[in-house]
This record gives C-alpha cells, structure tokens and sequence, in this order.
C-alpha cells in the first residue's frame, strides 16, 4: 500500500481531546503516522483532498447481530460489512443468537473464521453467557475467552436466578471477562410488547413497565458490589433506571451502560397505529424517559450508543403487532441519527463522538476507536450539514426493517477507510 495522505480535514478525536484543522498521514501499513495541523507526507504519498469534511475514529458499534450461521436469509457477514461501513462503523460486536448459539469452542472457531474470510470489518464476536441462553448453566468464559471472545451476553435473555448470576459475576472477575446483561425481569415482562402505559391501553396491547428494568439494575449492582467484575448493561430505557445508575455510581461501584440509538430518537408515540418495525426490546418508552436517557449521556451516567441492529425478513415483521418480530435494522443510520442530536442541540458533539468510538472500545480493552499515532487507520469521514432521507430500499442491511424510514437527517458518510484502505465512498 501507498502512503496516504488525508488533507483538509477537521479532526475529532476524543481519545485525545482533538478537534482541530489538519491532516492525517497513513503509512504503508495501514497504520497513522502523523496526524493534525503540522502533519505532513513524503511527496511520493496519494494526496486525497477531503475539502473541510470531518474525519473521527471508525465507529466501534457494540451490539449487532450478523445472522450467520443460520439466519442468513436475514443478514450476512458481506452485507453487514456493507451496511456498517457505509455507516462509518469500522468495529462491530457480534451477538451470539445465531443457529447454533455460539456457546462452545467449535462454534467460536466457525465464526471467528467465516468472519475473518467473508467480513470486511472488524468483528468481536460475543459467546452467550450460559449454555443455549437457557438460563440455567455457565459456558467455559476462560476457554472461550482464550479462543478469541470479545464478551458474553445471552442478548435478548437476562440471567433471572440470582444464585446463578452471582457465580457468574465471581467467576467472571477471576478470569477478567466482559459480562453484557440485557436487563429485563422475565415474569413481569412476560407476554408484552410495548411500553406501559397511554399508548398501550388505546392499541389494546400488554405493555411492561420500567420496574421490570429497574428491578434487574438493582439486583445486579447489589451483586457487583460483592463480586466486582467488567460488568455492561446491554442498554436502558427509562429514567427510573438512570436514577438507579447514578446512586450507584455515586457509591463508587464501577460498571458501564449501553443505550440504543432508537431510544435516544423515537418514543412510544411513533409507533403510531400498529407500526411493527417500531416493535423494540427495550421498549420506546415516554418522551420524558427518552430526555432523560440524553440526560444521561450528558451526565456521563451512560458511556455508550449502539445500533442494535436486529435484521429481520418482512414476513416476520408485517404480523399483528404482538405477533411480529422485535428489532429494527440501524448500522448503517447509527451515526446520522446520533447527529441529530447534535443539530438539535441535546448533546454536544464531542460526547457524541465519545460515545461510539473510545468509550466501547475502553469497555472491550480494544486498541480502536482512536487516530492516535500507530493505531490502525480507521477512519469515518463524514459531511455533518448533508441532508438526506432515509429510504429502506437504499439501504444496505439484507434486511429493511429501519424504524426511522422516511426520516430526514443532517449529516452523512462520505469515506470510511479499513487499515488505511479506502472501503467506503460516497
């Protein structure tokens, strides 16, 4: 490869408290040589002029779902390295809800090595947290942690047994894994599909209130604070768990916690009447739930936005509301919507930026989500002013379930480079 330099760019880099005027200088290798106002290339380098765009660290995207093997039919390693790099993600992490679950070595070998073949991205994938999410029975974390798992989460599944969870939480700190929690009580969740409350009750549907989060928050923080591990909460919903977060943290218990960009853009009244493709887990919640929630990144209460990109086929989707599937496709309008929080002035853009690059890549102890001088360069270059509406037949995911089409939104990628090499342009 050619030495690359990067000109005319506005660097934002969190990692290293950057927002400046200047260059990037890639080497051979793929690697960042030099970077800001006073970089500069050999002559013989490729010159890309990038005219005041602005270049951040690629994106690290910590919950998506790839579909192989078994839903292929939904998403694949090629499609899902298409959809996150024309969102300007560059680093994604894998869940393990596949068919087989990938809760053993031999699958874990697999799908580190269809990966490594068929993706274009950087995968991480997650192994689940007990034998087929059933609930009932730990995998092999050091096993599978020396086989190249990133974390372990059971996805959609919360650990409901506390005696199991507390094993867990010990065993997981012995050997320093990553446990990811989706946060949701079984039996006061069961049967529901929406958030509790005006909504359900015109739409006659069963809806779960916030307790059912709250409940499981409480209980895991009071476990962490005699078996303190990595411990992730997949994501929150509401503001009664931000409450519970932030008495936490000011006791010094030290964990992270995940927010769905959905949450952050939709409430429960966009479902409107019956709009299935807005049928999420956690549920869109209130309008105050969901301010409370950028209130929370603001407080640095929440460290991390994800996707949660969760492709399902339209027969799946176009159901009864309470019959269809839950999860939304969102890899690729990930970062588009997280400017819109910006544009509209709810967050800064720097915690925008820090909330999908450096804050995951911390979390996961990954050297990415930062242009620092010898790190891989990836990059997301994007226009923060573009207008554009999102279409669910231009997209790029397998599936269409987008919870945001037709939206319009102000900012978009223009370039992503993998290892210094350009892998997206628009």
């Amino acid at each position: 490869m050619k030495e690359k330099i990067l000109m005319n760019l506005r660097i934002i880099d969190p990692s290293q408290k950057m927002d400046e005027i200047g260059n990037i200088v890639i080497d051979e290798k793929g690697k960042i040589k030099s970077i800001g106002k006073k970089s500069n290339s050999s002559r013989a380098a490729e010159k890309i002029d990038l005219k005041g765009l602005i270049a951040i660290p690629g994106l690290v995207d910590m919950k998506a779902f790839v579909g192989e093997p078994g839903f292929e039919y939904k998403e694949n390693f090629r499609t899902l390295s298409q959809a996150a790099l024309a969102g300007g993600v560059t680093s994604i992490v894998t869940m393990p809800n596949t068919k087989p679950i990938i809760d053993n070595v031999s699958m874990v070998d697999f799908i580190i090595r269809r990966g490594r073949d068929k993706a274009k991205v950087n995968l991480f994938p997650c192994a689940s947290i007990t034998r087929q999410k059933e609930g009932n029975q730990m995998t092999e974390f050091g096993l599978l942690k020396s086989r190249g798992i990133i974390g372990f989460s059971d996805v959609n599944k919360t650990i409901q047994n506390t005696e199991l969870m507390s094993r867990i939480m010990n065993y997981a700190s012995d050997i320093d894994v990553l446990i990811m929690q989706h946060v949701e009580d079984y039996e006061l969740a069961k049967n529901s599909c929406i958030n509790q409350g005006e909504v359900a009750t015109r739409l006659g549907l069963q809806g779960v209130s916030d307790i059912a989060e709250k409940i499981i928050i409480e209980r895991d923080l009071s476990l962490l604070s005699e078996f303190p591990c990595r411990y992730h909460i997949n994501q929150i919903s509401s503001k009664n768990s931000i409450n519970v977060i932030k008495k936490n943290k000011s006791n010094g218990i030290k964990f992270s916690t995940g927010v769905s960009i959905n949450n952050l853009s939709l409430n429960q009244n966009d479902i409107g009447e019956f709009r299935t493709f807005l049928k999420l887990s956690p549920p869109l919640r209130s309008e105050d739930d969901r301010l409370s929630l950028i209130e929370g990144i603001k407080n640095d209460l929440i460290d991390v936005i994800v996707s949660d990109h969760i492709p399902e086929d339209e027969e799946s989707k176009r159901l009864p509301f309470a019959q269809a599937a839950t999860g939304s496709i969102g890899i690729e309008t990930l970062l588009s919507l997280s400017l819109e929080l910006y544009h509209n002035k709810s967050l800064p853009l720097e915690k925008i930026i820090e909330c999908l690059t450096i804050n995951p890549a911390k979390i996961l102890k990954i050297n990415k989500g930062t242009l620092k001088e010898g790190s891989d360069a990836d990059i997301c270059i994007f226009d923060l002013e573009k207008p554009w509406v999102v279409k669910a037949e231009e997209l790029k995911s397998k599936s269409k379930n987008t919870a945001v089409e037709n939206r319009k939104l102000q900012g978009k990628v223009k370039m992503t480079l993998l290892n210094g090499e350009i892998a997206y342009s628009n």
